[in-house]
């Protein structure tokens, strides 16, 4: 069989997109349609494909592992600003009610459907005596790991707040 072709392009493989004319043993000639032509000329390489399929190995993988990494910032942070309104609630409540010296107390607040679970404890603070540390502890979970927020506080002791009386 013998192939004639229009013209080529700089490459000299025949690959122009022009329909080609087929000359068949007895004479006739066939043309080809520029479908038939182009379809040939346009292709990737097995060692372009498998370039192309190391690189999504490896991208995609890394993307997931970044949005993974970002959901759980996010709602950590989310949760860790619950917390610190718990803790301060906590600490606040403690004070105004003088219970802050009655021994460790715990509960649980609920904000949102997520549980908080809040400790409160006193300590003499070491700096100087007659003043008391009061801790809230406040614990969560995101993502099924357990983080937590501490706010501290001082107090006197001796300050009794009372009530129905005026100063002299």
């Amino acid at each position: 069989m013998k192939f004639a072709t229009g013209k080529t392009n700089f490459l000299g493989n025949g690959c122009s997109g022009r329909a080609s004319s087929l000359t068949f043993p007895n004479g006739k000639m066939s043309q080809l349609t520029p479908a038939a032509t182009t379809k040939n000329c346009a292709a990737f390489t097995l060692t372009e494909v498998l370039a192309a399929l190391l690189f999504l190995a490896i991208v995609i993988p890394t993307a997931v592992e970044a949005l993974h990494v970002a959901s759980l910032a996010g709602e950590v942070a989310a949760r860790k600003g619950a917390a610190a309104r718990v803790a301060d609630y906590v600490l606040n409540t403690s004070l105004v009610m003088t219970n802050w010296n009655t021994g460790s107390q715990s509960g649980t607040v609920t904000e949102n459907g997520i549980d908080y679970r809040w400790t409160l404890a006193s300590q003499s603070w070491p700096a100087q005596s007659a003043l008391s540390m009061v801790t809230a502890v406040v614990k969560y979970s995101a993502q099924g790991k357990d983080y937590s927020v501490t706010l501290n506080t001082l107090a006197n002791p001796n300050t009794q707040i009372t009530t129905g009386t005026s100063p002299p």
